[in-house]
Parts: structure tokens; C-alpha cells; sequence
């Protein structure tokens, strides 16, 4: 995921031992515990408000946890909090904290709710190592939608949603982690040009909607959102090179939809060349510099404001491919997901899956 000023020294997704940020906590004389934010009710955990993490160091040395007094600590909540009904609800000042600061393209925890981390389970020294393959979006408890060539020809697979810090399981609400029953590939998906680049993941077990775990709404086929402003999300790299790493905590680029005919002139001039025809299983969005999505962001959903509802999102692409990542003119190359709308439905309505609630 390559974000304005982000770093490319970032810790690699399998092995870092920290976090990127950290909060910077109250001060204070009298003896106290680290502990996980939410069990210290009465402490403030910066200078602007309780509830608001500084994106700094802090003593305990984790920004999820923070010192606080001797008799103030409370029990974790014995449940969670009620979530909102319906679909493509973001929150975007965060579920339980909001973090502030952060200059790297960092998302709120629970701040898109749908997103989801593939894995693919590979077998070491007589284990089952789960390995992070892809992105998705969650559309169904029971149902993800991702780009098919994350996940054709890998069997084993798992998804988890309700991650944020690939490294750390102090936030509030837990990942949620299920197996993969089943996978469809578009059966008119072409492995070479990524033409119909669409796939959906049936779960053993559905996951439980929570505050930072929900789906996404689903365009209608006639949608058209060229002047949107829309976001993609990702753990991937910051660059497209081995030397670059995976991100730690889920990052957010912004990017504006560009109209298919606009990218296209705009990738003819890359060395696809003039001849070069964009398909129309495509839609594309950014090419603005140094924002964009990258390696290991690939079937990361595209979601775009649905206009009348503040803060309710629709998923209108999946990270596909690119020439290069976050240059300047080049825009990234997305999923058409409206154009698939009727073969989703027919899929899931064959399997007795409730199609409405990805409806708005």
C-alpha cells in the first residue's frame, strides 16, 4: 500500500516484532500497570482527550497499552456493544480509540470493517503455517469476494477478519479467524491479462458481525461513480521490489476514479503501448503520485461513498494490477465489480445465501 510520505522501511508482515505507532501516556507519580487501554476508564491517554491515541512511544511500551493506577484497572466488557445494521457502515474516527498523528496512511482500528486478510496454509517441519496471501471484502458472513488470482490454484485456505496490527492482539475485539470451504473462480477468468479477475470464498462458519467486523454493500449493475473519491486498503508493500516490505498495521490510500477511456490514453503511454485496450472487467482509479495500491494488496476492495449516506461505503473495485506503484499519470487497475453484480448473486442465492444484506 503506498501512501503520501510513507516509509519504506516498514517491518515485514511474517516477522516484525513492533508495532509502527505507539501512544505517548499520561504522566503520572503514583504507582500503576501497563495494561490494554480500555481497562483504564478514568486516565486520559494524551493532552486532547481520552480516547485519542498519540501516535508516539510510551512507557509500557506498546501504544494499545498504557500506565495506568493501582485500583483503577477494570475487568475487560463481559460484550460487545451493538453494531449497526445494514451494510458499508465505516467508521472512520476508529471503534473503541482513534489514533492521532498518524502520517503513513494508517487506518483507524475497526475503521473499515469488511476488510479482510487471505491466508494460505503451507506445511513446515510437520505444521500448518498460515502464510498472508491476499486482501479481501467481506460481503456475507459467510462469503468473501476477492480477485481470483489471489487464490486459484491454493486450496487450504483461511481468512480472518477484524485485523488491524498484524503484530499485536491488545485491541478490544478480537480478529475472528474461519476456513475456506469452497472457492469460485469466474469461470471467464484468463489468468494472463486478468480479464474477469473475480472470486468468491465460501466459509466453513460464518463470522459474528461485531463493531469492527461487518460487510459491504454491493453496487447495482448500472452504477457509475466517476467523480467519486473513493479509498482502498491493504497490508501490502510500499513499493513493487523485494526490498520493500509488507505493512504492519492496515493502511488507507484515497484516490479518485478515473473514467475507463481517460485510463487507458494514460496506460498507452506506459510500455503497454499505444495499442494497448482496457477491458472492460476494469475500472481504474488514482494516479496521483505516491498513493496507490501495490504488491500484496491484490483483491483489496475499492470502496466509494454512496452518496445521501454519510459515512456508507460501496465496493466498486478489487486491486488488480499496475505498472509500477504510485507514480504520477498511471492509475491502478481495478476489478469492474458492477459488471459482476448478477453472477454474485446467482452464486450465492444457488448456495441459499441471503443476497440482501450486501443490498442498500
Amino acid at each position: 500500500m503506498v501512501a503520501k510520505n510513507s516509509s519504506t522501511d516498514s517491518p515485514k508482515l511474517e516477522d516484525a516484532t513492533q508495532s509502527l505507532i505507539a501512544v505517548e501516556s499520561s504522566s503520572t507519580s503514583d504507582p500503576c500497570e501497563c495494561v490494554n487501554y480500555y481497562l483504564c476508564p478514568n486516565k486520559t491517554l494524551n493532552t486532547n482527550g481520552e480516547g485519542i491515541i498519540d501516535v508516539r512511544i510510551n512507557d509500557c511500551g506498546s501504544y494499545l497499552e498504557q500506565c495506568c493506577p493501582n485500583g483503577e484497572v477494570k475487568p475487560p466488557p463481559a460484550r460487545l456493544p451493538p453494531s449497526p445494521t445494514g451494510c458499508g457502515f465505516r467508521n472512520s474516527k476508529g471503534v473503541g480509540f482513534k489514533i492521532k498523528g498518524a502520517t503513513n496512511g494508517e487506518a483507524e482500528f475497526g475503521e473499515f470493517p469488511w476488510m479482510i486478510a487471505v491466508f494460505h496454509r503451507i506445511a513446515l517441519d510437520e505444521k500448518s503455517i498460515p502464510v498472508y496471501q491476499c486482501g479481501g471484502a467481506l460481503i456475507h458472513p459467510q462469503v468473501v469476494l476477492t480477485a481470483a488470482h489471489c487464490v486459484i490454484d491454493k486450496d487450504n485456505l483461511k481468512i480472518r477478519a477484524g485485523e488491524w496490527d498484524t503484530q499485536t492482539k491488545k485491541e478490544q475485539y478480537p480478529f475472528q479467524d474461519r476456513d475456506v470451504a469452497d472457492v469460485m473462480i469466474h469461470p471467464k477468468f484468463q489468468p494472463g491479462p486478468l480479464f474477469n479477475d473475480i472470486a468468491l470464498l465460501f466459509l466453513e462458519t460464518p463470522v459474528d458481525v461485531a463493531p469492527h467486523i461487518g460487510v459491504v454493500c454491493l453496487p447495482p449493475p448500472d452504477l457509475i461513480v466517476n467523480d467519486s473519491r473513493c479509498f482502498t486498503t491493504g497490508w501490502g508493500k510500499n513499493n513493487f521490489g523485494k526490498e520493500d516490505m509488507y505493512q504492519v498495521i492496515l493502511k488507507k490510500v484515497d484516490l479518485p476514479v478515473v473514467p475507463s477511456d481517460t485510463c487507458q490514453e494514460y496506460l498507452r503511454n506506459t510500455r503497454l503501448g499505444k495499442y494497448f485496450n482496457l477491458d472492460e472487467s476494469f475500472v481504474c482509479a488514482g494516479g496521483e503520485e505516491g498513493k496507490d495500491a501495490c504488491t500484496g494488496d491484490g483483491g483489496s476492495p475499492l470502496v466509494c461513498p454512496i452518496e445521501g449516506y454519510p459515512e456508507k461505503y460501496v465496493q466498486v473495485g478489487i486491486v488488480a494490477w499496475g505498472i509500477g506503484c504510485g507514480h504520477l499519470m498511471i492509475p491502478g487497475v481495478y476489478v469492474n465489480v458492477n459488471l459482476f453484480r448478477r453472477w454474485i448473486d446467482e452464486e450465492l442465492t444457488s448456495r441459499n445465501f441471503d443476497i440482501s444484506v450486501y443490498q442498500y
